[in-house]
């Protein structure tokens, strides 16, 4: 059961935040998470919350470093479509939903050393950005540990195996962009510098927010 006072969604880590260059740690399902700017959380809580942060923002998968957290951990839905075909549309996501993945000290492991460049990829740490040419193998094995401890190996192809292998990349500290040529990003520029600033705004009001909590808990 979540916590009554945890939020439902958490705000998202833009482009520029140095936690998404982070190599994220593994992590237990007993682990106590503290959520910059929320507080302690179960890793359960967190996972909810994930998942809703990310159904809020249409996305398919949200990595912990997203949220703020350097953790192993991801959180994946596979549609009853492509959600790359349906962006931005007003059907709420859940109703398409097939099934949910939340995975714990995720590892990957590829069974089709085959070459996929044909989806066009985005990330919603890099709002507003996609683009085709990222090559993902067709067909990945993905062990990892579920919310109730169980050891779980899962295997995936296609768009879902790109999924998972876009995730598991947030947990090393690579995006996207990572994996296109450099003048790509340049074409960008204007906007990941327009994130960078957005992201380093948020990251100062985030601390002044934590100061004053703890000024406050010291009265």
């Amino acid at each position: 059961m979540s916590d009554p006072v945890s939020p439902r969604v958490y705000p998202l880590r833009l482009y520029g935040d140095p936690v998404l260059r982070r190599k994220a740690k593994p992590l237990r399902v007993t682990d106590t998470l503290t959520v910059p700017g929320v507080g302690p959380q179960s890793v359960r809580q967190v996972a909810n919350a994930m998942l809703e942060t990310m159904f809020e923002a249409r996305g398919v998968g949200l990595a912990a470093p997203q949220v703020g957290l350097p953790v192993r951990m991801f959180v994946a839905v596979e549609y009853e479509d492509d959600e790359e075909e349906n962006e931005g549309q007003d059907k709420p996501l859940r109703s398409r939903v097939l099934r949910d993945f939340v995975m714990i000290n995720p590892v990957l492991k590829v069974i089709d050393k085959k070459k996929d460049r044909s989806y066009q990829e985005g990330c919603l740490s890099i709002p507003g950005i996609y683009e085709e040419g990222v090559a993902r193998s067709r067909a990945v094995m993905v062990s990892y540990t579920d919310l109730d401890g169980q050891a779980r190996v899962l295997e995936a192809e296609d768009y879902l195996a790109r999924v998972f292998q876009h995730e598991t990349d947030h947990l090393d500290g690579v995006l996207f962009l990572d994996r296109l040529p450099a003048e790509v990003t340049e074409d960008y520029r204007k906007e990941l510098l327009a994130l960078q600033q957005k992201s380093k705004t948020f990251l100062n009001e985030l601390t002044r927010r934590e100061r004053a909590h703890a000024v406050e808990e010291n009265l």
